[in-house]
């Protein structure tokens, strides 16, 4: 399946895409941190708040409700404002957070693990251990690396390679990678990334600028029914709407016949 994914942080309402046929396959709720508050009692936050605050009462109707229209529901935990030194600094408070967290929340199908902070990658294993163990090998484990990160087999910002990860046997858990192109949004730049030796059905292409219809095109016509997927950071950047971009996104990626017809006359009636 070739998936199209949006982040969703700005809680600006999920109607456009709660929708019968929807186009969205995925959407991963962003973001779950890790800390202590003022009386030094560990929390776990949806952004600046306890998930469980009233304020969020709507944010997870729309979560619940997209999941009646077979959209996959991931809580990203991490990003660029961390919470994996904390995790992983009392390990086992944190994780019973997040644990109880997924638990009453049946609608939430997986995690994306977006870690920008150096981390030890056997604690990244044991996440990943602990996650299966609790939630089943259906459960859906993503990780958000740059780029670089996986056209190379050098240490990312969390410190590790993603290449011993992924062969290790908890790479086996991975189900994709939401990869940040963020400085190179290219044919090219995905084909490095492949002829590197990853899978590009595992290869989620990530873009902070709505604007890649062309080379998505373009990565489709290489890859095929290969190609892992586009996500776009966030849903409220999507123009004109998100249910609109993520369509457009499906057309080139799962063209009708018409679709098809037309870019044969374009390519060979020319």
């Amino acid at each position: 399946m070739t998936r199209i994914i949006y982040y969703y942080q700005t809680f600006c309402g999920l109607d456009k895409i709660l929708v019968r046929n929807t186009p969205v396959t995925h959407i991963h709720l962003s973001s779950l941190h890790f800390g202590l508050d003022e009386n030094y009692q560990q929390y776990i936050h949806l952004n600046d708040s306890s998930p469980y605050d009233s304020k969020f009462v709507d944010v997870w109707k729309d979560i619940e409700k997209a999941d009646t229209f077979g959209i996959k529901n991931l809580l990203m935990v991490g990003g660029a404002g961390g919470g994996y030194v904390s995790l992983f600094s009392n390990y086992v408070v944190y994780y019973n957070l997040l644990y109880g967290l997924i638990k009453s929340k049946p609608f939430i199908k997986g995690v994306d693990l977006d870690i920008e902070e150096t981390v030890d990658i056997n604690n990244v294993k044991k996440l990943i251990n602990d996650l299966v163990k609790d939630f089943g090998e259906d459960f859906i484990i993503s990780m958000a690396p740059i780029e670089s990160s996986l056209q190379e087999d050098n240490s990312g910002m969390g410190g590790f390679c993603y290449k011993t990860l992924l062969n290790s046997k908890e790479g086996k858990y991975i189900k994709y990678f939401n990869t940040q192109f963020y400085s190179d949004y290219s044919l090219n730049a995905y084909d490095k990334v492949i002829t590197n030796g990853y899978d590009p059905k595992m290869i989620v292409m990530g873009t902070i600028n709505p604007d890649v219809f062309d080379t998505v095109l373009d990565v489709h016509k290489k890859y095929g029914e290969k190609f892992g997927g586009v996500y776009l950071w966030e849903y409220t950047f999507a123009k004109p709407d998100g249910y609109s971009w993520a369509k457009q996104i499906q057309d080139i990626i799962n063209p009708g016949l018409f679709i098809i017809f037309l870019r044969y006359l374009y390519l060979f009636g020319r």
